[in-house]
């Protein structure tokens, strides 16, 4: 059973479910911080932070994930740029942290020789291991078409930041999924918009979203990471 792109399905699903160990959720994306300083209060504010951060993803950190969908080298060098591109230290913790722990588990889980290199040049810091370009690695080590780890990235991408909103009370489960469901149509504009994006192209679009993130460590109680 394979995916119109040639990926099999099975292994997509199994990548997609909530209950994959990646460490997404423990991240919200700069929104806990926003809500707690006043920035997100109602759903208006709430849905414009959500629009935001999916062009956010299309346009900072997909294009790390098409860099790294290649060889080793591709992956190095995608990384590095990432690095460079992450100037805000929060935002850079975070990348290393869940990147990281991506890499770790599909090392485990999938016992695939290129994925497991790359976990252990990640902990021997030969690589700093930020997630999109890992994700690109991993994917594409996988066999996971590159038009379908974007897909999968985005969607992901989308799904963490309106799951931060339920945890955080500002959104009802079920009107999460609406929210979701809304946005299929967001998500491939960001894709058309943003497939074809490199490392050199990637961009800061919501730069108060990325103040307000930056600001996570300073918050009295959290309940993420980031």
């Amino acid at each position: 059973m394979r995916s119109s792109e040639g990926t099999p399905t099975w292994l997509l699903l199994q990548l997609a479910d909530s209950a994959f160990p990646a460490g997404g959720f423990a991240h919200s994306a700069g929104l806990e911080a926003a809500v707690q300083l006043g920035e997100v209060q109602k759903r208006e504010t709430l849905a414009r932070f959500v629009d935001d951060a999916l062009w956010q993803a299309g346009h900072g950190a997909l294009p790390f994930v098409t860099a790294g969908h290649g060889a080793v080298e591709a992956h190095v060098k995608s990384d590095a740029s990432c690095d460079a591109f992450l100037t805000g230290t929060v935002a850079n913790r975070a990348s290393r942290t869940q990147g990281r722990a991506f890499v770790a588990t599909c090392a485990e889980i999938f016992d695939d020789p290129a994925i497991v290199s790359l976990h252990a040049a990640i902990r021997a810091r030969a690589h700093a291991g930020h997630y999109a370009p890992a994700f690109g690695a991993v994917t594409c080590a996988l066999g996971v078409a590159r038009v379908d780890a974007q897909r999968l990235f985005l969607l992901q991408s989308l799904r963490a930041v309106v799951s931060a909103g339920v945890r955080l009370g500002a959104l009802g489960p079920l009107e999460g999924q609406r929210w979701q469901r809304a946005r299929a149509p967001l998500l491939e504009r960001v894709l058309q918009h943003c497939a074809a994006l490199g490392a050199a192209d990637a961009a800061q679009t919501a730069p108060i979203a990325e103040a307000f993130a930056s600001h996570h460590d300073a918050l009295y109680s959290r309940l993420f990471q980031s």
